[in-house]
């Protein structure tokens, strides 16, 4: 079951969504009668009262968590990455969890929030109680208003089969009507005085609410305003329901055959020379109020206003439908995320492949461990692929080349730079194929690291004398234009940067990466403007790369996520894995801080990723996946574990 916080929050944002619908909705039904739109407003109100209830009772209908956003906590980890710019390891990198504050010394601002709602919920709904409480009793003090012939005659014309009880009331009171399960109608001592026609009128009136069933509608609104008393929208609705209920009860008066003059003229006289308590209208129906008066007396008197009632069916249809549409909305929440995908028996793999001479089935099982991000496992598979190879194709071969390959990226992957460079050169040296262009990209971009921006051309040049266009030719120009850059050929570095993004996939990190390349330069010449349009372009591509990161189904050890604060113990830090530096960030000399949202669960592992601050060229990338492979104790409250929402900073340093 979600926890308290998220049902509150939830029932917020859902119920906020719901009066923007309602509201667009009696706007496009303005032309339509006063009670269509009235039913627009109660199922509104209904759908707000509803909306807590149905989250925490249904079954959860999920979608990914990550796009509801996580909130930044109040615990922080830091980690930084060091190393040397001028060659291809990587300095140890440290993680240190920020103290938490002493518990009480700020206070949880979620409990606080909770707190200040259902404080304003217990007044709002007090204060209903007392309005209630005070009209019962002033119905219980009145007298029998006597006989009245005609509150029958109508009563019966109006199809309305229950009693209706008539009661007098002081002098000067605003006729008014109450009760759900049996309704009365107070008219004031000097109604006895009225005219034939006003009396008749009023009657009808407040009958009118009776027929409608307002009486009940107007209680469940009411309990739904007093819940989201902090919510402008939902005093909006209220204005509405009550201004469109008076109206429709205006509609029900008039097609019972009341002139349209004679009755805005009763009004008009009742709302100069009669009041109501305004701590009584939250419980009454009132058959005037100013406020409201000058918009009821114009759609009166208006002949081509919609004034048909609703059928019982339409009625029906509007409950069902509104059930249809609130319950799944209700039962939104986050999503499972996909269950991992088994890992092969390593051994096993490693046999059958042998015995068949198979290099291919080491190549598969070795994917499944890289996505599970278990790389010694996947290395051990991927050398004996590349023996494989040896044996059945030769050392001189592009199959061979193949292996060479996969172990550079491997090695590149794991920050193993010399590794990397090791195993690339020897497969570029096989031959350029379009196998080997990512490996002479790479060769280029740790050369033009080593300020050997000659050797840089001469692998970029290869490449692209392979691949002239696609994907890794915009791959390459990009590294091109970082090498016209350190040549200080700013004019050729800018028409490589648009060639590439001529070829790079749209929304694709290699896109990214030229981008910020890009940005790169514009900053350079005074071009801030232009550098900030292209890194906001490529920021979204950037968080949606370390929203994959995180592959654990999380749902079960996310749910109800919360900060750190009075009764809830921080998660400790038990084991990390040390963030490394991409080869496009050293090549470039980029140093900077990537600050990573995520949620520590219950199992002690990160999800739930969300990039607050971007570096870019794969920095991002590299420090979620080095997160990802922390493990924490988990935070408590009471002893019990739960999940944590926290902050990573991950500091990257060049020496």
């Amino acid at each position: 079951m979600p926890g308290w916080f998220t049902i509150l929050w939830g029932a917020a944002c859902k119920s906020t969504v719901l009066i923007g619908v309602a509201w667009l909705l009696a706007l496009a039904l303005r032309r339509q009668s006063a009670a269509m739109r009235h039913l627009v407003w109660t199922a509104a109100a209904a759908g707000m009262l509803a909306l807590p209830l149905l989250s925490v009772s249904m079954p959860a209908w999920r979608v990914r968590s990550s796009t509801l956003g996580p909130l930044v906590s109040t615990i922080t980890f830091r980690t930084t990455a060091v190393a040397r710019a001028d060659s291809d390891g990587a300095a140890a990198a440290t993680a240190r969890p920020e103290q938490p504050a002493t518990p009480g010394t700020h206070a949880d601002v979620r409990f606080v929030v909770a707190l200040l709602w259902a404080a304003g919920s217990f007044l709002a709904l007090a204060h209903l109680a007392a309005a209630w409480l005070a009209m019962w009793r002033k119905r219980r003090l009145a007298a029998r208003f006597g006989a009245c012939a005609l509150l029958a005659a109508l009563r019966r014309a109006l199809g309305i089969e229950r009693e209706v009880a008539l009661l007098e009331v002081p002098r000067g009171t605003m006729p008014l009507s109450f009760g759900v399960l049996h309704p009365a109608i107070l008219l004031p001592a000097d109604a006895r005085e009225w005219s034939e026609e006003r009396r008749r009128v009023v009657l009808l009136h407040e009958l009118a609410h009776i027929r409608r069933g307002d009486l009940a509608t107007q209680l469940m609104a009411r309990v739904a305003v007093a819940i989201f008393w902090w919510n402008p929208l939902a005093w909006k609705v209220w204005r509405e329901f009550v201004k469109e209920r008076e109206r429709a009860a205006d509609d029900l008066v008039l097609t019972a055959g009341e002139r349209a003059t004679a009755y805005a003229s009763q009004l008009l006289e009742i709302a100069r020379s009669m009041q109501a308590a305004p701590a009584l209208v939250s419980a009454a129906a009132a058959i005037a109020r100013p406020s409201q008066l000058e918009g009821r007396l114009m759609a009166i008197l208006d002949g081509n206003t919609n004034r048909k009632s609703l059928s019982s069916r339409a009625l029906l249809a509007a409950t069902v439908l509104t059930v249809a549409l609130v319950a799944p909305f209700a039962a939104l929440q986050a999503q499972d995320r996909p269950a991992a995908v088994a890992e092969p028996n390593l051994d096993a793999t490693i046999q059958s492949a042998v015995a068949q001479t198979n290099y291919e089935i080491l190549d598969n099982a070795a994917a499944s461990f890289l996505r599970a991000r278990k790389y010694d496992e996947a290395q051990k598979l991927l050398e004996m692929g590349l023996t494989l190879r040896a044996k059945s194709s030769g050392e001189s071969s592009t199959a061979y080349a193949e292996g060479l390959m996969k172990l550079g990226d491997l090695a590149a992957r794991r920050g193993k730079g010399a590794d990397a460079v090791s195993f690339y050169t020897e497969a570029v040296a096989l031959g350029d194929t379009p196998t080997t262009v990512p490996g002479l990209i790479f060769l280029a971009s740790n050369a033009l690291g080593k300020k050997d921006p000659v050797t840089a051309e001469s692998f970029i040049d290869r490449a692209l004398a392979v691949t002239p266009s696609g994907t890794e030719a915009g791959r390459a120009l990009t590294v091109k234009g970082n090498i016209a850059v350190a040549n200080g050929l700013d004019g050729v570095a800018e028409l490589q940067y648009l060639q590439a993004l001529a070829q790079d996939p749209p929304r694709s990190p290699e896109a990214a990466l030229t981008m910020e390349s890009y940005a790169r330069l514009l900053t350079s010449e005074d071009r801030q403007g232009e550098a900030d349009a292209l890194l906001a372009q490529a920021l979204p591509i950037r968080q949606a790369q370390v929203e994959k990161i995180s592959t654990h189904a999380a749902a079960t050890v996310t749910e109800g996520a919360v900060k750190v604060g009075r009764d809830v113990a921080p998660p400790r830090l038990a084991s990390k894995q040390e963030p490394e530096y991409s080869e496009d960030a050293r090549s470039t000399k980029l140093q900077g801080t990537v600050l990573l949202s995520i949620t520590v669960g219950t199992d002690g592992e990160a999800h739930d990723f969300k990039l607050l601050h971007s570096l870019g060229f794969g920095l991002d990338e590299k420090a979620a996946e080095a997160v990802s492979e922390w493990r924490f104790k988990p935070g408590t409250r009471d002893g019990a574990p739960v999940p944590v929402q926290a902050t990573i900073e991950v500091n990257f340093r060049l020496l």
